[in-house]
């Protein structure tokens, strides 16, 4: 375990979602699972109470800790992702089962967990030193939900067709 390890909240799915995680990263694996040794106002003896999981070689802790709380935009994972393929097999992975998309390469996850599903070509491309390319690009990514890495590369490129 990490010194510091983030603790996402959950209201009685963190072992399904921290097995969903670990299922699509390479390097990640659920690390324990601790079930409550007596009954509790969240549930009887013996309920998964927090599962500690290594995400892409970091640990995390997912805690049933109840419906107090919820995941909002304010913490998200960003994933770097090499390639098209990349970006549609984990947006497609996240969005299974009740996930929702949103705008500019975000959505969230059917447990309310918002993520990011960025290709590396993004900031590259909006970190040019060719303003205008970059600017492009920032425009061209504005206008979508799901990245499409050959419509930014054509948008960064000047060869996309204008929208409007």
């Amino acid at each position: 375990m990490d010194k510091i390890s983030p603790c996402l909240w959950f209201d009685g799915d963190a072992e399904e979602a921290a097995r969903l995680y670990t299922s699509l990263f390479p390097n990640s694996q659920i690390d324990s699972v601790d079930r409550s040794p007596a009954d509790t106002p969240s549930g009887p003896e013996g309920t998964v109470i927090a599962v500690n999981f290594t995400l892409a070689g970091r640990s995390y802790i997912a805690l049933n800790g109840g419906p107090d709380f919820k995941f909002n935009e304010a913490v998200s994972f960003s994933i770097d992702c090499d390639d098209q393929a990349e970006v549609d097999r984990y947006w497609d992975a996240l969005l299974a089962d009740g996930g929702e998309p949103s705008v500019c390469g975000w959505l969230r996850d059917r447990f309310g967990l918002s993520w990011q599903v960025i290709p590396r070509q993004l900031p590259e491309m909006l970190n040019s030193k060719d303003r205008d390319a970059a600017r492009r690009a920032m425009q061209a990514m504005l206008k979508m939900v799901k990245i499409d890495v050959a419509e930014l590369e054509r948008a960064y490129s000047g060869d996309a067709v204008p929208v409007g």
